[in-house]
């Protein structure tokens, strides 16, 4: 992916108000006067990396030397800046000595920019004039918006390819990193019908975000070079989990490796329903179900674990509401959990929970209580004595987090995190945990997660509280929000599961250290038309289907199920710890890809295209495992649903 970390002493030079620095694949010119930040790389090219930072800093103090850099000051913005070479990157740290904020770096200036990479769930690739994406978002594209990098993208990073961004390695790119991601933003504007990004960060003490952080790094324009940057990056900062280690930890971990998931309902949720599931071939599931009434029985549970699947109930810690009038049993708490632990504004009100219920619970009210109290141990026992191994903790690893004013549990959203955190490595000790879009950030206590697979667009929330298309919470036994077929809209299909524009970023981080999913709510059956496409990126990215199944579904679409998992399930043996080591596209329309893992563990080559290349036809997928003598094909919509 043509980013390497080397460590450099080199302090660079400066010359009047330009720093230059040595990165790995050249050298970052640094402008002292604007934030604006050019590179020339070992074969001579020129590229813009950040063009001047909006709005202005003011006259800067004077330049500092320091052993691996510079360090200046902005006086009229309170920012004080250093500028270092670490690791083969350029690191910026800004420090405000008040209340304010930056737009700066701004990307996407260089005229050779090609395309900009987007972690918008497992990760987009967008070309710069691709006129759908410079839309606005009420047609499904992104001009004139604002993602908040810590709370909606699944990594904190972007990228931009310049030239030849073939995904053939020929061309440059360059890798933003923002490990300072809460208060940092990134929009998008059309520009001449290109698309270009600026971050903005608020510097803000009460929320403790007055330090913002960028990495620059050069690289060889492939698209998911900015994630293998990233990658690199955990690593060195010790920040990258191990399914390997999990698994050693704790065997039961081991049992997702092959295994699809599904939610299940009815008869799915029985004994005779799991015999159903081994009856057709399937070795390895994942199965959970909801926190109603008719949770799985011991029984069930018991046929499951003998069967090599996984259990698991849906639980949340983050919605309390009157005992007496809950809707929902994962909502009632014991004692004056509700309300004294609601998360509170500045005003002192409680912040309304999801869905206009109840109220948001402290992570912090919950973890000073813990010592003594043990509400959320107690209620952990009791989800699974009925002899469940796994256990999906709704939210805590999303970007969804807090600041909370409420008198004695008071807490910024950086500490909302480190205390959801300490709750999950808890559970992690002897439970296989998930959680709901993980982030980044909890992939070291995570075995797995349901939703960082799925790039959700804007237009998805619209359409799924539209009851009558999408579907409701009844009959119990098989609501229709997960059982009902959809038809998305063009533009929804397009920004959320057109190939052409996905590539495996979240896999390129963090493939091997957690297993990656799509949402519980977009099973594999939910949009009949995007299966195929659907069928060839969970190949193409060793990654898990996702189902609901209730007895009419297991009949009816059981065996389909049970031909998909048994092709995947010995390549995810194979490669499910292992890291995705590269993505490429092979043809110019970005229709036929190929993705390697491990030190060519498994090779696969996936055809969204209609007609044949290199002998593989159209909607079909070859893998290749290191021992195979021949590569195993799978046609996902010859199988009969």
């Amino acid at each position: 992916f043509g980013v390497a970390g080397c460590d450099s002493a080199a302090a660079g030079t400066l010359e009047g108000s330009h720093l230059e620095l040595p990165v790995t694949g050249g050298t970052a010119v640094v402008d002292t006067t604007s934030l604006a930040v050019t590179a020339r790389t070992g074969d001579g090219q020129r590229l813009v990396l950040s063009g001047p930072a909006g709005g202005g800093l003011g006259e800067p103090g004077p330049v500092t030397r320091t052993a691996d850099g510079a360090r200046w000051s902005y006086p009229a913005k309170g920012l004080s800046v250093s500028a270092s070479s670490e690791r083969g990157r350029l690191r910026i740290k800004l420090r405000s000595d008040r209340d304010g904020s930056v737009s700066w770096p701004v990307t996407g200036t260089d005229r050779a920019a090609s395309a900009v990479q987007l972690p918008r769930g497992e990760g987009l690739d967008i070309p710069v004039r691709d006129a759908f994406w410079n839309s606005g978002s009420e047609k499904g594209g992104l001009a004139g918006s604002t993602v908040d990098v810590g709370a909606e993208l699944a990594l904190p990073l972007w990228g931009y390819s310049m030239g030849g961004a073939d995904g053939s390695g020929g061309g440059h790119g360059v890798s933003y990193l923002t490990p300072t991601d809460l208060g940092t933003s990134l929009r998008f504007t059309s520009t001449g019908g290109r698309l270009r990004t600026t971050a903005a960060h608020a510097f803000d003490a009460g929320e403790g975000t007055r330090d913002y952080d960028v990495s620059f790094a050069l690289t060889d324009g492939n698209p998911v070079a900015p994630a293998a940057d990233y990658r690199s990056y955990l690593a060195q900062h010790g920040q990258l989990g191990s399914l390997r280690k999990k698994i050693r930890k704790n065997p039961a971990n081991g049992k997702l490796l092959g295994a699809f998931h599904a939610y299940v309902w009815g008869e799915a949720r029985t004994a005779s329903g799991v015999g159903k599931l081994k009856q057709l071939g399937v070795d390895r599931m994942w199965l959970g179900y909801d926190a109603g009434p008719g949770p799985m029985s011991a029984a069930a549970v018991r046929a499951a674990k003998k069967a090599g699947y996984l259990v698991g109930p849906y639980d949340t810690f983050a919605n309390g509401q009157d005992p007496k009038t809950a809707d929902s049993p994962t909502s009632a708490w014991p004692d004056r959990v509700y309300p004294d632990f609601c998360v509170r504004k500045a005003d002192g009100t409680a912040q309304t929970g999801f869905g206009g219920r109840g109220c948001y619970l402290s992570s912090r009210a919950f973890e000073k209580a813990e010592p003594d109290k043990h509400y959320l141990a107690d209620r952990t026992r009791s989800m699974v004595a009925n002899g469940a191994d796994s256990y999906f903790l709704d939210v805590d690893a999303t970007g969804e987090l807090f600041r909370d004013h409420g008198k004695g549990h008071e807490m910024t959203k950086a500490g909302d995190r480190e205390m959801r955190l300490a709750r999950m490595r808890r559970l992690a000790k002897n439970l296989v945990l998930g959680s709901e879009s993980a982030q980044s950030w909890a992939n070291q206590v995570l075995a797995f997660d349901h939703g960082s697979g799925t790039p959700v667009a804007d237009g998805l929330w619209k359409l799924e509280r539209d009851r009558q298309k999408w579907g409701g919470y009844f009959p119990e036994n098989a609501p229709t929000i997960f059982f009902k077929p959809v038809q998305l809209p063009a533009d929804l299909a397009t920004a959320m599961y057109d190939p052409k524009y996905r590539v495996p970023l979240y896999e390129t981080a963090l493939h091997g250290s957690l297993v990656n999913v799509e949402r519980w709510e977009l099973s594999y059956e939910k949009l009949p038309a995007q299966k195929t496409a659907r069928a060839l990126l969970a190949m193409l990215y060793n990654t898990p289907l996702n189902y609901v199944l209730d007895g009419p579904t297991l009949t009816r679409n059981g065996p389909e199920l049970a031909a998909l998992q048994k092709y995947f399930a010995p390549l995810h043996r194979a490669a499910g710890t292992e890291a995705m080591t590269s993505f490429r596209w092979l043809t110019g329309d970005r229709t036929v890809q190929r993705t390697v893992f491990g030190n060519g563990t498994l090779t696969v080559t996936a055809n969204f295209g209609t007609k044949a290349h290199d002998g593989l036809p159209g909607g079909c997928v070859d893998a290749r495992l290191r021992t195979d003598q021949q590569p195993r094909r799978l046609c996902p919509a010859q199988l009969n649903g």
